[in-house]
């Protein structure tokens, strides 16, 4: 009987309540299916007598066919196991004091099970974002493999660089993550169900095919473990801010790259100002990094609660950690979308021309390089070259001055064809399109390393698919096995 909240206990009204809200609409239709593949596997197990297998699942089909759930916590269950309870006993007919949905189950393995559940829904639905950012990246580089930008390092011009080259490498960290959320998902894809409390039970129950019926991929090994665990938990915290952390440092390069307007700022992706008319302000990216830095605290709120814990079945490890992986799961998945959309738009604009490159002296190292590589130690080339950029930029530079350097630091005469050589290096930022080395900003080499990250993308994008196909394989086999135990098949 519901009661009025005003006269809900302090512990419910501040917590239950609470916690009923955010709970009910994650974990009710999830605990709808476990159920009937529990009762499924009981009648099969000849633990049920079979009417009451029928009622049982008549009564879950009919509270998964509802169209509208609707959770209004009145105070007549402390949360959403007993709601399943309760709305099952009326939708089967019978009495709450004669459910069996319970029997060989306890609150702590459907509460295992049902989070596990509901975590590979979101790590799948995050795998899908990452896998196709990674395409557009990859994609992205491909085009733009001969965009000559001027590479930072500790925010000050470094060397030259392209834009395919920067986006080749975020490529490469999105399936680093995609690879990470892969393992995750298989290590979420382990049915705790059938361990009960933790002890798991004397009665012929059949763990296994709990697990197939919900298409979970293995079955406990430890019943402890299985109650008890939170190790895929907290990997499931760490990859959500892994995620968010990496694109949030991307977010922050594209937009210098939108304020040098080497990239044109998309508009469908901004704000204007309420005041100044000229501006269009990306500000998606800052909410991106705000969100990276919202990550970061529910993985630490998850570490600390299950480092507060006991290692036993705990809420601090269990319960209360969900709401923090459900809420970071989502904004993952929202700002990888974000992201796959940005990097969809990256177009260039005004990106820096050979003579700006070099006179940020983003080409000294190539001059060093060129000396060295005639014979100059690298310390004295390095040395020498650094007192002429403190003189003056590379573009005033001449013969006679870097040969007059070279002979004041003591290293000799040089050939008029080796200073020539740096010179040329030093002015010519845009030789950086032909280094031929493998992984570098050579035009043919980001290409060939953005063929490489698009066939990972395809192999990753496969192998998801095929849990997707597994989790559907199982819903069918479940509602196929459902339909033999209320046509009188078994049980």
């Amino acid at each position: 009987m519901s009661q009025p909240p005003e006269t809900l206990s302090t512990y419910w009204q501040n917590h239950l309540r609470v916690a009923f809200d955010k709970s009910a609409p994650q974990l009710y239709r999830p605990m709808l299916r476990a159920s009937l593949a529990h009762v499924v596997m009981l009648a099969e197990q000849e633990l049920l007598p079979a009417e009451r297998a029928r009622q049982l699942l008549g009564g879950l089909r009919a509270l998964l066919a509802a169209e509208d759930d609707e959770f209004v916590f009145d105070g007549s269950v402390e949360d959403v196991y007993y709601l399943v309870e309760q709305r099952l006993a009326a939708a089967a007919g019978i009495q709450r004091s004669e459910l069996d949905v319970q029997l060989a189950r306890s609150r702590n393995d459907l509460d295992a099970g049902v989070f596990r559940m509901v975590l590979r829904e979101d790590v799948l639905a995050l795998a899908r974002q990452a896998v196709g950012a990674a395409e557009a990246a990859a994609s992205q580089a491909d085009r733009w493999a001969e965009v000559l930008i001027t590479g930072f390092t500790h925010r000050r011009p470094a060397q030259p660089t392209t834009l395919g080259h920067v986006l080749a490498g975020y490529a490469e960290a999105l399936l680093s993550q995609a690879d990470e959320l892969l393992s995750v998902y298989d290590e979420l894809d382990v049915n705790p169900l059938g361990s009960c409390a933790f002890a798991g039970t004397d009665l012929p129950i059949a763990p296994q095919r709990l697990g197939e019926l919900l298409g979970f991929r293995t079955t406990f090994t430890s019943s402890y473990e299985a109650v008890a665990g939170a190790e895929h938990l907290m990997r499931t915290a760490a990859v959500q801010a892994r995620v968010l952390a990496t694109g949030a440092r991307m977010a922050r390069t594209m937009l210098d790259w939108m304020t040098f307007g080497w990239i044109a700022t998309p508009g469908a992706f901004c704000q204007g100002s309420s005041i100044m008319p000229q501006k269009k302000n990306p500000v998606v990216l800052e909410h991106m990094c705000s969100m990276a830095g919202a990550a970061a605290a529910d993985l630490a709120a998850t570490l600390n609660n299950v480092g507060a814990a006991w290692y036993e079945d705990s809420n601090n490890a269990t319960t209360d950690v969900q709401e923090h992986l459900w809420r970071a799961g989502d904004r993952a998945v929202r700002f990888l979308t974000m992201m796959r959309g940005l990097l969809e738009e990256v177009r260039p604009q005004d990106p820096p021309t050979p003579e700006q490159v070099v006179a940020t002296g983003a080409t000294t190292t190539a001059i060093a390089e060129a000396l060295a590589g005639a014979g100059i130690p690298w310390r004295g080339a390095h040395s020498v070259v650094g007192a002429l950029v403190r003189q003056a930029p590379p573009a005033e530079w001449t013969s006679s001055v870097v040969a007059a350097a070279i002979a004041e630091a003591g290293l000799g005469e040089v050939d008029d064809s080796v200073v020539e050589a740096a010179l040329a290096a030093g002015l010519q930022p845009q030789r950086v399109l032909e280094r031929a080395q493998e992984g570098g900003p050579g035009a043919a080499a980001v290409r060939r390393t953005a063929e490489l990250a698009l066939g990972r993308v395809r192999a990753l994008a496969a192998a998801f698919d095929e849990r997707r196909a597994a989790l559907d394989r199982a819903a069918a086999a479940l509602d196929e096995a459902v339909d033999g135990v209320l046509a009188g098949g078994r049980g």
